[in-house]
């Protein structure tokens, strides 16, 4: 998923295996996940999708005299993507949660670095294809065992 501010972007979901790029889109302070090669497309992550950086990770940490100051905030090179703050409709959203618990807004990451996307989230069905499912089946839930009437 794209955070907000990533709507007017032109974007493709992530692949397994996807070499990505942190990048910063357009005349914006957004920033987020491009594929090497793609600069002006978005790659937009689910709730956890697990990635490996090569080194790491740089973020944003002071922004005086109208530029960022860079250090080491990370203890680990890999992250599981997030979304956070989702009651508030109109902020950033697009996070990674270290394995040491620490979470880190996509907005903060320094441009420039680089991940590949190890794992994707099991897919989720939606209501609708529980629905259609149920229907074939003949009203019988999926996971229930079938037993035949016995005459």
């Amino acid at each position: 998923m794209c955070d907000y501010s990533l709507h007017h972007v032109a974007s493709r979901p992530a692949q397994i295996g996807d070499r990505l790029l942190t990048t910063r889109f357009g005349a914006t302070s957004t920033r987020g996940f491009c594929a090497v090669g793609s600069p002006h497309v978005a790659i937009c992550l689910q709730p956890g999708t697990e990635l490996a950086f090569d080194n790491d990770v740089l973020t944003a940490y002071d922004f005086s005299f109208l530029r960022a100051i860079w250090r080491r905030k990370s203890r680990g090179r890999v992250a599981q993507f997030r979304q956070v703050n989702m009651h508030r409709p109109n902020v950033h959203h697009d996070a990674l949660e270290f394995p040491d618990g620490e979470i880190v807004m996509l907005t903060s990451l320094r441009p420039g670095q680089y991940a590949r996307v190890l794992q994707l989230p099991p897919a989720r069905r939606s209501d609708s294809d529980h629905d259609a499912r149920t229907a074939r089946e003949g009203g019988v839930e999926p996971n229930r065992a079938f037993q035949p009437d016995r005459a």
